[in-house]
């Protein structure tokens, strides 16, 4: 290490303002120059479809640093609108364009830092480029967005992808009284969650008024008449509109890298060590821009989220002071909120561990975000995935109206700490009525996968009902009442209360798969059932995951 190195770092915003603010921490005299291509050093880039929206009123707020605040607090040489074209890694020098004065120089290193960050993916789509077409990643972008609505004042828009970017932005425009339709290629939005947990954050977005297009996606946007556009897609559909925000993705920004021969992973994004070193010992990547392990399949992802750029930033400047810092991973723990519904979620998903050929047992719950009895309580879907074997936990999901950040912030700090299922039912986590429950749902899912490693109970998935064979008697032990308003087909009622009267009804050769509304009477059953003789599974979520999946067809 040099004892006062020159760094240079490439890009700002979360990975390349954090690693120059911690190197001026740990070493006052080394020379930090930070070139950023764009006006902004350093912003909010995930509030800004709240400003679109007007719920953060103040654009000034999102302008986190400028060059003159980094400058007078960390001494640091920032140089906006000043792009990298090149880098000579034998000179150890870089090749800047200075856009404003439109003049190139080089400029020397000791240590460079890759924050490039990400693009939007753009397929060869024909018109992309339209005027109405936009796309969400910077400060310049959301002011252009505003500047046309302001202009235009569209009433409909098309949101080409369901992901967290799409979803906000849908939220932020139905704020603005523009009437919204999302397209989306895959069968369902938000795929970081399994379908069942989207289902009812896909209800709740229609209820808004919003259309949501599954399983299609956009292949044409044409120009019409008086300024507006026409979306097509791949199932012939087509849909006129004022406004297209294109968000279906993005792909690391990896040029400079690849020009300058450094090893690019499976995935796209600039291959780093645990010490984010790339495959040039004085070159570090951090952000968006690079490749990570997945933190729970050990295999190598690309998960671009702020949380892990702004850690890599540290990282990275930890290791060029010689301090020996590693990252571990990304477990991609993300959070959306649409509408009144707040969807989040930690780890692998279920369709993924099953890719990878994990083992793995699913628990669904549908607690309540606090103690039922104290006002505003509302009802939460959570999702825990847990190895078959050693029970390490996976991942998790949460959807509700109140409560989901704090359980999957737990579930999250669970997986890090390497925790199994049965630790959960062990955590002391703080309770009054207002704030939770005295068996909080992180308990209660502790508490449930003990249960089944301890085979005191079996289970079934929502998923597994379509193919049961003829041998499988329905059981539902909801009251008479709830059972008439919907219940599985085929199923027989006999309600927990009378299940001890009325046991001879059932058949003890034929398995019998119990299910309630949310999953307690049907494991109270189940242990009623299994003590008296009976083969019987409870089905994981019960009613509400069932009936949540089907009715999305």
């Amino acid at each position: 290490m040099t004892q006062n190195p020159k760094v240079l770092i490439v890009g700002g915003v979360a990975g390349g303002a954090n690693a120059a603010t911690r190197l001026r921490r740990l070493n006052e005299n080394a020379e930090i120059i930070v070139l950023e291509r764009g006006r902004y050093v350093s912003f909010a880039n995930c509030g800004l479809p709240y400003h679109i929206g007007g719920e953060i009123v103040d654009r000034s707020k999102l302008l986190q640093h400028t060059p003159d605040t980094l400058r007078n607090r960390f001494v640091l040489n920032v140089r906006t609108q000043h792009e990298v074209l090149r880098i000579d890694r034998k000179a150890k020098t870089v090749e800047v364009f200075d856009i404003q004065n439109k003049k190139s120089y080089w400029e020397s290193y000791d240590y460079l830092i890759l924050s490039t960050g990400a693009s939007p993916l753009k397929p060869p789509v024909p018109g992309l480029d339209l005027p109405g077409v936009f796309s969400l990643r910077d400060v310049p972008d959301m002011d252009r967005i505003i500047d046309w609505i302001a202009d235009k004042k569209p009433t409909t828009a098309a949101v080409v992808g369901g992901g967290f970017i799409g979803l906000e932005m849908v939220e932020q425009l139905h704020r603005r009284n523009i009437s919204c339709t999302i397209f989306e290629s895959n069968p369902q939005i938000l795929m970081p969650l399994d379908s069942e947990m989207v289902a009812p954050l896909q209800d709740e977005i229609r209820k808004h008024g919003v259309q949501i297009q599954l399983n299609d996606g956009v292949t044409v946007i044409d120009p019409s008449e008086n300024g507006s556009l026409t979306v097509r897609t791949r199932g012939g559909a087509s849909k006129r509109v004022d406004l297209v925000i294109w968000s279906i993705g993005v792909r690391p920004e990896t040029k400079l890298a690849k020009e300058a021969g450094l090893e690019i992973g499976e995935t796209g994004g600039v291959k780093v060590s645990d010490t984010l070193q790339t495959s040039d010992p004085s070159i570090y990547a951090v952000g968006d821009c690079i490749e990570v392990l997945h933190g729970i399949l050990g295999k190598p992802a690309f998960i671009p989220l702020a949380g892990p750029a702004n850690r890599q930033g540290r990282i990275a400047a930890d290791n060029i002071c010689g301090i020996r810092s590693r990252y571990s991973g990304t477990i991609g723990t993300a959070i959306v909120r649409a509408f009144s519904l707040t969807a989040a979620c930690t780890g692998a998903n279920e369709k993924l561990l099953k890719r990878n050929n994990i083992p793995c047992e699913m628990i669904h719950l549908h607690p309540m975000s606090h103690a039922s009895y104290y006002p505003g309580a509302a009802q939460l879907a959570v999702k825990v995935m847990y190895h078959t074997e050693t029970g390490r936990i996976l991942g998790a999901q949460a959807v509700g109206a109140d409560g989901v950040d704090k359980r999957i912030d737990i579930l999250a700090t669970a997986i890090q700490a390497g925790m199994i299922i049965d630790d959960l039912a062990e955590l002391e986590l703080c309770y009054a009525p207002p704030f939770g429950s005295a068996k909080d749902p992180i308990n209660m899912a502790g508490m449930v996968g003990q249960n089944i490693r301890a085979r005191r109970i079996s289970v079934s998935q929502w998923s597994d009902v379509a193919t049961l064979s003829a041998n499988v008697q329905l059981l539902d032990v909801r009251d008479v009442s709830e059972f008439q308003h919907g219940s599985i087909p085929h199923a027989v009622n006999i309600p927990l209360n009378d299940l001890r009267l009325r046991i001879g009804e059932l058949s003890k050769e034929k398995e019998i798969l119990v299910f309630c509304a949310s999953g307690q009477r049907s494991y109270n059953a189940c242990r009623i059932l299994t003590q008296s003789g009976f083969t019987c599974r409870n089905l994981s979520g019960a009613y509400k995951t069932w009936s949540a999946t089907s009715k999305q067809g």
